[in-house]
């Protein structure tokens, strides 16, 4: 995923530093070193880079710790304060309100499938969005939008050669929703004709968000395509995509620097729901290794149901059945990819492709579970070799496949019959089972 590297890189450095017996100047020094490597090899612009490291390096020599804290807690601090400054230290949450929104980017940097997610988002926020297809030059884009309207369920119009004046069409067409979202045609920002276009475009609509829909493997092209295009229309907030591809992505997260506007959304997969609102202290805390448990607690919620609650309550009581895991694997998928999951628990570290394996176990499993009966689910002691060989003739699976489930499952009940009880009513795990309401 991108940022993976630079992620891996900030922590290990932090953890060279701060493993250290002092944090002086030459820990400090050798800190620093570490971090520009990481930044500039994840594409953040050159300047920029000693701008952010100058600052951390001063602050943590000559800055005196606040009461209470160590020179190695004072370190992390400094580090975590200022990339978030550096990557837009204010939250770029959108306000719930009845507003007009217009995308604007470069040709293949994901609009027209970020109009779709963004329209999503405030469905589930209870508002009621409705798509606009003002890309007039890109071949079938207004029929991609009408897709997509439909796909999620939202009222789209696109049609027309002039982008103006479908703009003021669809205004009135959609007089009673809450929230326009308008697609411009992608283009460069120092083509004369189509930002003359682009300009009319605004001063059509009168937005009041321009969005910067930018992708995560622009690479250095992110800084000058962001001025100019912050020059055209005026940038509210910048949407940065692809963020599940394997490109660096540091300039592109970096460009909300260049613009003085604050990343309001990133895309995190192809699907709709596999987008999420931009928190830089949760972003920050994630990347440096400490976790977003308030990420995960949100996610949990999302996805609540009596029966995941019920699971989850069966297995802190050690009343734990295969029909409990079934439910968990099932939430666990809409949560998102399991490593995306993962990074949000503080202090988790796991073995580089062992989260790629499990997921693909997982899979199985799921596969497995669902050729057998209620009551082999639910009393999976029943299940011996005849069973065992007719569920995975079921299920299309090998009879290992199933010995495997059935193993990881007597595993896991082992495990949490030895860590129950007093142990899972404390820490992190215990604020997330109390978000969902369970009993403890």
């Amino acid at each position: 995923m991108v940022l993976d590297k630079l992620g891996a890189a900030l922590s290990e450095a932090l953890r060279k530093a701060t493993g250290k017996a002092f944090v002086d100047k030459v820990a400090v020094d050798e800190f620093v070193r570490d971090l520009q490597r990481a930044l500039l090899q994840a594409d953040v612009d050159v300047k920029l880079v000693y701008e952010l490291s100058k600052k951390i390096r001063d602050k943590v020599l000559n800055e005196k710790p606040a009461s209470g804290m160590t020179a190695k807690e004072h370190m992390v601090k400094t580090v975590y304060d200022e990339l978030v400054a550096f990557l837009g230290r204010e939250t770029g949450y959108v306000e719930l309100k009845k507003q007009k929104i217009l995308l604007v980017g470069l040709f293949g940097s994901g609009k027209s499938t970020t109009s779709a997610k963004l329209a999503r988002f405030f469905v589930r926020k209870g508002l009621k969005p409705a798509l606009v297809g003002c890309d007039t030059f890109r071949p079938a884009a207004q029929e991609q939008i009408i897709q997509l309207g439909n796909q999620i369920g939202v009222p789209s119009y696109a049609t027309g050669t002039d982008a103006a004046k479908t703009a003021e069409e669809a205004i009135k067409k959609f007089s009673d929703r809450d929230v326009i979202i308008f697609d411009s045609a992608g283009r460069n920002a120092l083509d004369a004709e189509l930002a003359n276009e682009l300009k009319n475009l605004r001063d059509e609509i009168k937005p009041d968000e321009v969005f910067l829909v930018i992708p995560a493997d622009i690479g250095q092209a992110a800084g000058k395509q962001s001025e100019e295009f912050a020059k055209l229309v005026g940038i509210t907030g910048v949407i940065v995509t692809k963020m599940d591809g394997t490109a660096k992505g540091g300039a592109a997260l970096s460009s909300c620097a260049i613009v003085k506007a604050p990343i309001k959304f990133i895309g995190i997969g192809e699907k709709v729901d596999e987008f999420e609102q931009y928190d830089p202290k949760r972003f920050v805390s994630r990347l440096i290794g400490y976790g977003d448990l308030q990420s995960l607690i949100e996610k949990a919620e999302e996805i609540k149901s009596p029966e995941l609650m019920k699971s989850a309550e069966n297995m802190m009581s050690g009343k734990y059945s295969l029909q409990d895991f079934y439910e968990q694997i099932e939430s666990i998928k809409k949560m998102g990819p399991l490593k995306q999951v993962m990074q949000m628990i503080p202090g988790l570290k796991m073995p580089e492709g062992i989260l790629e394996v499990q997921e693909k176990q997982m899979v199985k499993w799921k596969i497995a579970m669902d050729s057998m009966t209620a009551k082999e689910k639910l009393n999976p002691e029943l299940i011996e070799a005849s069973r065992i060989k007719r569920i995975a003739a079921g299920s299309g699976l090998k009879e290992e496949d199933v010995k495997e489930l059935i193993k990881h499952y007597d595993k896991t009940k082992k495990m949490m019959k030895m860590v129950g009880g007093k142990n899972l009513k404390r820490g992190n795990f215990a604020q997330l089972a109390k978000q969902f309401g369970m009993k403890m």
